[in-house]
C-alpha cells in the first residue's frame, strides 16, 4: 500500500518540471509501484510523479486495459485533434474540455530501463498527454480562459480555508 499523498491545486509543487531519470533502479521501481497504488486508491486512470511530490519523469496509467509504467516519456508523434472532457486528481471537482491530439506515439523507458514505444488513440492517448503535461508543470486549468481559471482558483482557496478550519 502507498503512503503517497496526492498534491492538490494550488500546491506550487504541481508547477515544477520533473527531472529525467538517468537510470531506472530499485528506487524508481518502488516509486512506480507506490504511484500505481495511490492512483488506484484515488480511483484515477493516471498519475504523474510530480502529483505525489516526486520530481522525476515517472507516470503510471491504467485505463482498464492493464497498468502502464513509463519513465522519461516523450511525445514523439501526434496526429488529428479531438475535444474531450478531463478531470484530474490534483484538481478535484473540476472538469475541463481540452483539445488534444487524437493519436500519439510516446517513447519511454519501461520499469526495467528498456527503451520502448507505445502508439495510442482514444482515452489512452488523452491520458498519456495529460500525464506528460504534469511532468512539465502544466495542469488542466491551464487550458481554461482567464475568467474560468480565476473561478477555479477561488473555489480551491475556499476549500483550503474550510479544511484548515475543520469545516469540510
Amino acid at each position: 500500500m502507498s503512503n503517497l499523498k496526492i498534491k492538490v491545486f494550488p500546491d506550487p509543487y504541481l508547477r515544477l518540471k520533473a527531472e529525467r531519470v538517468k537510470e531506472v533502479g530499485a528506487a524508481e521501481q518502488k516509486e512506480l509501484d507506490d504511484m500505481a497504488s495511490a492512483m488506484y486508491l484515488n480511483c484515477g486512470v493516471g498519475l504523474a510523479a510530480t502529483q505525489v511530490g516526486i520530481l522525476k519523469q515517472l507516470i503510471v496509467i491504467d485505463i482498464g486495459e492493464g497498468l502502464l509504467k513509463l519513465v522519461n516519456p516523450v511525445l514523439t508523434k501526434d496526429s488529428g485533434t479531438e475535444m474531450g472532457e478531463e478531470g484530474c486528481l490534483s484538481v478535484p471537482g473540476e472538469c475541463v474540455g481540452i483539445i488534444r491530439s487524437k493519436k500519439v506515439a510516446v517513447d519511454f523507458l519501461d520499469e526495467s530501463g528498456l527503451h520502448s514505444r507505445i502508439k495510442a488513440d482514444g482515452l489512452l492517448a488523452r491520458a498519456l498527454q495529460h500525464e506528460i503535461d504534469h511532468l512539465q508543470g502544466k495542469l488542466i486549468i491551464d487550458y481554461l480562459n482567464p475568467v474560468r481559471k480565476l473561478l477555479v482558483r477561488a473555489r480551491s482557496n475556499r476549500k483550503k480555508k474550510k479544511a484548515a478550519y475543520g469545516a469540510v
